[in-house]
């Protein structure tokens, strides 16, 4: 059974009275209709859903700890809403969650330590709220979680090597945050990851060699954050690579010139004192510090340095003749 009333102007709240609507009722889409309040804890007595989309409207309050009677739940879309409070642990008792989208709302606090328990979920989005804490470590453990969006909170701690766990995600975006630490170089295994944005943070250290066997890659965002070292010349394998933004960094060295670099501009590397490389780049050419140079700055040395033990010599046997005159004169 499906109530659709979506996209109508209703301008009021979602009566008590909807959980006195059939038990049978699968499907509920409550979209884009001006609803303000809010959630009703009867929702719960929908026993029967496997879809709620509330998207789109100005709910406020919190999430009913109710949802937890919704067993059959897939889908739970609550974005852009003005949802406040925190996320409560009873969601981690949704076992057939499949997509939860709470983006754009006003959620505090940490996500549930027990995230990694609904071992259906596939598609999480949390981004432009106002969460705090680190992630838990039970969400590296989703090895089937396609897409993950906590970007646009007020997550810290640093990155697990567990990340390298989430193996078939095509999206990961955990930009917009304070995340800090190295990027772990168990990213390399994410072999089906597409978009990975870990822009406007504070992370360090080099840029993994192992990020060149994302071949899939088609997004890479490392903007904004203390990145230090080269950009790995593995890079130019990823073939499919449209966008690449490593601006305002540490970076220096040379950058790679072959595969998808060839399309890029000066806007993906600005801010990066120390980098050098193609004048597309907006960069100052690279000098080079082969053999022929270090031979020949070694000559150079070797000259300098015979020319200061000849003047040094002449001077010497100046000095002694000066000297063997001026006895003899006497």
């Amino acid at each position: 059974m499906i109530l659709g009333f979506g996209d109508n102007p209703l301008n009021g709240i979602l009566p008590v009275s909807v959980g006195n609507l059939s038990t049978s009722l699968q499907y509920l889409y409550g979209y884009r209709c001006d609803l303000w309040g809010s959630i009703p804890k009867e929702i719960g007595n929908l026993s029967s859903l496997i879809l709620l989309s509330l998207h789109g409207n100005q709910l406020t309050g919190s999430i009913p700890t109710s949802v937890v009677d919704l067993q059959k739940l897939q889908g739970l879309y609550l974005e852009s809403n003005k949802i406040s409070g925190s996320i409560p642990g009873t969601l981690c008792e949704l076992r057939n969650l499949y997509e939860l989208s709470l983006s754009g709302n006003l959620i505090t606090g940490a996500n549930p330590d027990c995230i990694g328990n609904i071992t259906a979920l596939r598609y999480l989005y949390i981004d432009a709220n106002r969460l705090t804490s680190s992630i838990p470590a039970s969400l590296w453990l989703q090895n089937d979680l396609l897409q993950l969006n906590l970007s646009s909170n007020f997550l810290s701690g640093s990155l697990l090597q567990e990340i390298g766990n989430l193996m078939v995600s095509t999206l990961i975006d955990l930009s917009v945050n304070r995340f800090s630490g190295s990027i772990p170089s168990t990213i390399g295994q994410l072999q089906s990851l597409i978009n990975l944005s870990l822009a406007h943070n504070t992370l360090q250290g080099s840029i993994p060699e192992s990020m060149g066997k994302l071949l899939s890659m088609e997004r890479l965002n490392l903007s904004y954050n203390n990145l230090s070292g080269t950009i790995p010349k593995s890079f130019e394998a990823l073939r499919y690579l449209t966008y690449f933004d490593v601006s305002f960094n540490d970076l220096s060295g040379e950058v790679p010139s072959g595969g998808p670099f060839k399309n890029f501009s000066s806007q993906s590397f600005m801010s990066n004192e120390e980098l050098c490389g193609d004048p597309i780049y907006g960069l100052p050419p690279c000098h080079s510090t082969g053999p022929k140079r270090r031979n020949l700055k070694h000559r150079v040395v070797f000259a300098l340095l015979g020319i200061i033990v000849l003047i040094t010599i002449a001077m010497a046997l100046a000095y002694a003749v000066g000297r063997y005159r001026r006895k003899n004169l006497v």
